[in-house]
């Protein structure tokens, strides 16, 4: 049966992927993207799918209720896939007014236009929408910091710790509330730090590749001892829709990829894979570049993801470790950072 399909946040990282992957396994829908392309959109990450048959781009901004409302009534979703979001820390404590608005009011305009379309009343869903299915998109970060031991799981309290994080946990409370009030077909992912092709510039890995082959400091915040769980970008965008098409309407699903690794030891690993596939012309190593900077201000020690959750019940399985994860996303940089 063919469907239409609305993906938020398209053109960024871990969307652009999605989107690749959804298109070349559903060619009966018609997959349309949304984005206001911000700095961490970009359409050069759709150029696989730009001229598909089954893909269209929309440049706007989720916040935008008439906009929203009316691809609603153009396109009659059945499905939405809800990336949007502003994302990096470090632009939340210097500029949060953005966060709140997109991830909060952004999340809201969505979830109730949704609402107003699919269902006539609280618990009454439209036999044309019988099958509808809102996936809201989140990150680990809304639980906060975790210590030397522990996961987190879907029954972790939130406890978010930056602008960032906290207008994430609004907007999952949000969508949850969408679920219990208006009983909203909404699923809820919740992933650790993704890492692979697309990433935007700014993110550590791309960093450290980046400031690698151009010989310059790579920079680490404080000691470099944070820990955060390390997940390939297609193993989430797999769980994303497996969640979407088989997880219990009102849930959360977590999604890790059990690679729990240092600061230190991303950078170490990228340095020691450069060495043996781009080794420098002045035979030095690139761990001779790695440098250490101020801290970022209220950077949580610790992340990491159980996900037995969306693995028993639905599954799931990544299909990457990080070793071989990171091997591809150097090539796919290498190839990028040379042109």
């Amino acid at each position: 049966m063919k469907k239409n399909i609305l993906v938020t946040g398209g053109a960024g990282f871990i969307g652009s992927n999605f989107i690749d992957y959804y298109t070349a396994n559903h060619p009966d829908h018609l997959v349309v993207n949304i984005d206001k392309l911000t700095y961490a959109g970009d359409l050069k990450n759709l150029s696989d799918v730009e001229t598909m048959a089954n893909y269209k781009f929309v440049e706007g901004d989720i916040c935008d209720k008439k906009l929203i409302q009316k691809l609603f009534t153009t396109y009659r979703f059945q499905r939405v896939f809800h990336f949007a979001a502003e994302s990096h820390v470090d632009n939340s404590i210097e500029g949060p007014e953005a966060f709140i608005k997109t991830n909060i009011e952004g999340t809201f305009v969505l979830l109730d236009t949704a609402r107003n379309m699919w269902l006539s009343g609280p618990g009454e869903i439209k036999t044309e929408f019988k099958d509808a299915r809102f996936l809201h998109v989140s990150t680990d970060e809304v639980y906060g910091t975790l210590g030397p031991e522990g996961l987190f799981k879907e029954t972790t309290a939130y406890a978010p710790n930056s602008p960032y994080s906290a207008s994430k946990a609004s907007s999952d409370f949000l969508v949850r509330s969408y679920f219990h009030t208006y009983k909203m077909p909404v699923v809820t992912t919740n992933c650790s730090n993704n890492y692979g092709p697309k990433q935007h510039d700014e993110k550590l890995i791309p960093t450290v590749i980046r400031k690698a082959l151009n010989l310059e400091n790579i920079p680490i915040y404080g000691d470099g001892k944070n820990i955060r769980d390390w997940l390939y970008v297609l193993d989430h965008c797999k769980g994303i829709e497996l969640a979407l098409s088989k997880g219990r309407l009102g849930e959360t699903y977590n999604i890790g990829g059990r690679n729990e690794r240092t600061n230190n030891q991303i950078a170490s690993k990228i340095c020691d894979i450069l060495d043996r596939k781009k080794p420098r012309s002045d035979g030095k190593s690139y761990h001779d570049l790695v440098s250490f900077v101020k801290d970022r201000a209220g950077h949580d020690l610790r992340y990491a993801i159980d996900a037995e959750k969306i693995e028993t019940e639905l599954g799931w399985i990544a299909d990457e470790n990080f070793d071989s994860g990171i091997e591809k996303t150097i090539d796919w940089y290498v190839i990028k950072y040379s042109k």
